[in-house]
C-alpha cells in the first residue's frame, strides 16, 4: 500500500501562512485519503491495513491496469467488511499478480 503524505496543522499553535497554504491545498483536491493496493493472488480476498479507515468509511476505486479493469468491470469485486484501520476485499480467486487499484477513503 502506498500513500501521500501532505503536511498536516499541529494541534498547538500554526501560523496564518501555514494555514492558508493547507487550506488552498485542501480545496486544490490534496487530501490524505488515497492509497494503492494489488489484490492478493490465488486468494478470493485482500485485507488491507489502511490508519484512515473506520467501520463506515466510503472506500472507492480506480484500477490501474488492464487486469484490475476486467476484475471491476465483472462485477464480482467488492469491499466485504470495515473496520478500525482495515476494509477487505472480496474478489475472484485467480493467480493474476496486477490487479492494481488506486484508492480513496472518505470519513
Amino acid at each position: 500500500m502506498a500513500t501521500t503524505n501532505f503536511r498536516r496543522l499541529s494541534p498547538l499553535a500554526n501560523d496564518a501562512r501555514e494555514v492558508a497554504t493547507i487550506v488552498n491545498n485542501i480545496l486544490d483536491g490534496k487530501i490524505n485519503a488515497t492509497g494503492t493496493v494489488t489484490l492478493t493472488a490465488s486468494a478470493a480476498s485482500t485485507a488491507v491495513t489502511e490508519d484512515r479507515a473506520g467501520a463506515t468509511s466510503v472506500i472507492l476505486f480506480m484500477p490501474t491496469t488492464a487486469n484490475a479493469a476486467a476484475e471491476q468491470a465483472a462485477g464480482g469485486m467488492y469491499v466485504s467488511s470495515r473496520g478500525k484501520q482495515t476494509f477487505t476485499i472480496t474478489h475472484a480467486n485467480n493467480a493474476q499478480t496486477d490487479r492494481t487499484y488506486d484508492y480513496i477513503v472518505i470519513g
